[in-house]
């Protein structure tokens, strides 16, 4: 990377960096205050009344997934959010027109996004102490996954700005995808309880995938192999990069 390109880079991601943390009241806050009645309500009053799921107890079960859901919401919405306000603004426009490559601006928007989604990870991870006790199991494969999903959400985040032509379009893709996904994604239960056609296509739901590798770093216990979760999020990483790079060149969603 060119040097002008690398201080371009650094430009914007330190953009990102200070405006997630400056309204931190509506970035980071809500997901903290959020996770806590998760805790407070599925956790300790109704998970005290669920029985052991695969030998551990069901708030420390559900702790990975509640993890990796605010990690996947932050990421896609900061990048989504930031992106678009570029766009609305006008700002962009600033990019588009200097030295800058497509790949850079990319690269400081889906790290940006990136850096928010696994800060509140950590934020909920503390939370998440509070109320029970765990020993992280694989700690690589935790650090490894948190990045590799907040990346590949980030991206998301990019194309949904992209395509996005008013703010409320950038609300419907995380609230009527997103979110049932994630939901659905096996955070709150295991899916070993579901008959065998409705666990033959939660397998079909990448966000399982992604939350049952991270739950396999965080407690040991999976329902896929980590192997095959890594094999899906690095494909994911790459196609939506590619395809990022591919609409940026097309101006897609940039050009009137």
């Amino acid at each position: 990377m060119k040097y002008r390109s690398l201080i371009a880079l650094q430009t914007i991601l330190r953009k990102e960096i200070t405006r997630f943390l400056r309204i931190w009241t509506q970035t980071l806050l809500p997901s903290a205050m959020t996770m806590t009645l998760y805790f407070i309500i599925f956790g300790r009053q109704i998970g005290s009344q669920i029985p052991a799921i695969h030998g551990v107890s069901y708030i420390q079960y559900i702790a990975p997934g509640l993890v990796m859901m605010t990690i996947i919401t932050n990421a896609w919405a900061n990048t989504a959010a930031s992106f678009f306000g570029a766009k609305f603004s006008h700002s962009v426009e600033e990019m588009l027109v200097s030295s800058m490559p497509g790949y850079v601006m990319l690269l400081g928007y889906m790290l940006g996004g990136a850096l928010r989604g696994i800060l509140t990870g950590i934020i909920v991870t503390l939370i998440a102490l509070c109320f029970t006790h765990f020993h992280i199991q694989h700690p690589v494969v935790v650090i490894a996954m948190a990045v590799l999903a907040s990346m590949v959400f980030a991206l998301g985040g990019f194309i949904n700005a992209l395509f996005a032509k008013k703010f409320d379009d950038v609300s419907y893709i995380p609230t009527f995808v997103l979110t049932p996904l994630t939901y659905l994604g096996g955070v709150f239960y295991s899916i070993q309880k579901l008959p065998p056609f409705w666990q033959k296509l939660t397998l079909a739901n990448p966000i399982y995938c992604i939350v049952s590798t991270f739950r396999y770093g965080m407690l040991g216990i999976s329902g896929i192999s980590a192997s095959s979760g890594f094999f899906l999020v690095t494909s994911l990483f790459l196609i939506l990069f590619v395809w990022c790079i591919i609409l940026l060149n097309r101006g897609t969603g940039l050009r009137s």
